[in-house]
């Protein structure tokens, strides 16, 4: 197994075609390469590969992830998108594992987010979990700001600061989803 990361325009076809296999969102499943490397642009996509350089697990990490927190725009990294290829192998908490410490060496704050049902994973992965705060962070669908559907944030890595402004969120200390018309 060899961990590899890639920038979108360093994907190949069958790369992409392969992630957009293992992530199976339906209004994904049609989008062509060209368009792929458009709309994520802002991103790395993180693997772990067997021999043959076929892709056992993966993670995209956005970078173009802003929350407004107390009237401050924060930039983060924005862990997305981990699917293993086959379930109970071992390949997800690996990645995890690889995916952690490359973004402590490049000291590139990452967080991500995840269902009650995830946290048992990711508690296995040594990740520090901040239960029940992503649903204080509230996002703009239709013009009307939403509570987030997920549960949980993951820190992979972050400053002390970050860290404490995102464990003081509430319901009476919402964070808000920037977005970029």
């Amino acid at each position: 197994m060899k961990y590899q990361i890639k920038k979108t325009n360093e994907l190949t076809e069958k790369e992409i075609e392969h992630i957009l296999q293992l992530w199976d969102i339906s209004a994904w499943n049609t989008m062509k390469s060209a368009y792929f490397r458009s709309f994520f642009k802002d991103s790395e996509f993180h693997f772990l590969v067997d021999a043959e350089d076929s892709i056992l697990a993966i993670i995209r990490v956005n970078f173009d992830f802003i929350l407004d927190i107390s009237g401050e725009e924060v930039s983060f990294a924005e862990a997305v998108g981990l699917v293993a290829a086959q379930k109970k192998k071992g390949y997800g908490a690996r990645l995890v594992e690889y995916f952690t410490e490359n973004v402590k060496e490049r000291n590139i704050e990452t967080i991500g987010f995840c269902h009650t049902d995830l946290r048992p994973f990711y508690e296995k992965c040594g990740i520090e979990i901040l239960y029940d705060k992503a649903r204080m962070i509230k996002e703009n669908v239709d013009s009307e700001w939403v509570n987030s559907e997920d549960d949980d944030i993951l820190l992979f890595h972050i400053s002390d600061k970050r860290k404490e402004s995102l464990i003081k969120l509430s319901a009476q200390n919402n964070a808000y989803l920037i977005t970029k018309e």
